[in-house]
């Protein structure tokens, strides 16, 4: 009777540890990657004229565009439009200033690679913001990823 009796306790056992590790296996494949916040940087300034006036575009681009899903820049007609823009993307990227003043928005890209080709312009003259920021909104999870303050001066 005793060796039986042992040989359930060592079955339960073996059971509850196969349990416990399947439950382990199945919430770490359906936990979500954590993202990481955009880390700006500045690439270049271009001087251009539009309408007669000078300006001065200030190009950025994210160093780690590539830790971010292609998922996050599709088409999302299923959420709000973007002005007229029905398909726009499920992420929407804007710049800021040190202050929090807006500058800049896209609500279209369509790759993370498009994270490096961002930019807000100025008309030649005006003093630029000592730093700016920008924000990832993914509108389909309701998260905002935030950025660095970028320096606008090369």
């Amino acid at each position: 009777m005793r060796l039986r009796s042992l040989w359930v306790v060592r079955a339960l056992l073996a059971c509850l540890a196969l349990s416990c590790l399947a439950a382990h296996a199945a919430s770490t494949l359906s936990a979500p990657r954590a993202l990481p916040n955009p880390v700006l940087y500045l690439k270049i300034l271009e001087y251009y004229q539009a309408g007669g006036k000078n300006f001065v575009r200030y190009s950025f681009g994210v160093m780690n565009s590539t830790d971010y899903p292609n998922e996050m820049f599709a088409a999302a007609p299923n959420l709000p439009p973007c002005g007229k823009n029905a398909k726009s993307a499920r992420t929407w990227v804007d710049i800021y200033d040190q202050q929090g003043k807006r500058l800049n928005g896209f609500c279209a890209l369509s790759k993370p690679d498009d994270l490096n080709s961002i930019w807000f312009a100025l008309e030649e003259g005006v003093v630029p913001p000592s730093y700016v920021y920008v924000e990832l909104n993914d509108r389909a999870t309701n998260t905002k990823y935030k950025s660095n303050l970028a320096d606008t001066t090369p």
